[in-house]
């Protein structure tokens, strides 16, 4: 079969879906990150009850602070490039066709940092259940599930 026409809706091409860059955090934080870039590919399929990224890290980039969910659950699949692991067990290196997961609940704050001199593709899949909020245990920081989006907070609760 050919592909002389573009993809139709639920198929599409993830190079059409345009690539967000950073994670939204307040600063000091967002710096730190050094502009992660994912394409919201469950977004563009309409899907609601998932999120599914495909997420590019440079060298250096790391994909977000280390966190963990009380309702989402969280799974990683790295596709290309080496990836390090940071959770509460230590460091791991992940390559392409190994994964991760993170249950809901599990306070095992956890994210990845891209420590090779080459870019590290993989997809991020979660849950999306309402009310749901993120932690971070190493820092001062929190994200709220409010009824029009997430709200950063402090761990004493107050906004940024």
């Amino acid at each position: 079969m050919s592909r002389d026409k573009p993809y139709q809706l639920p198929a599409l091409d993830p190079a059409t879906v345009l690539e967000e860059r950073g994670n939204g955090y307040p600063e000091p934080f967002e710096s730190r990150m050094r502009e992660p870039r994912r394409r919201q590919l469950g977004d563009a399929c309409g899907l609601e009850k998932l999120g599914v990224n495909l997420a590019t890290l440079a060298p250096g980039a790391q994909s977000a602070l280390r966190h963990w969910h009380t309702l989402e659950d969280e799974f990683v699949y790295v596709l290309s490039g080496e990836v390090t692991l940071v959770s509460d067990v230590g460091e791991q290196l992940l390559t392409p066709g190994t994964c991760a997961g993170y249950p809901a609940g599990n306070r095992d704050g956890h994210h990845f940092i891209n420590q090779s001199d080459q870019p590290v593709v993989f997809l991020e899949i979660g849950s999306r259940i309402a009310g749901d909020s993120a932690f971070y245990p190493d820092d001062d920081m929190m994200w709220i599930d409010v009824e029009d989006g997430w709200r950063a907070a402090r761990k004493d609760g107050t906004a940024y």
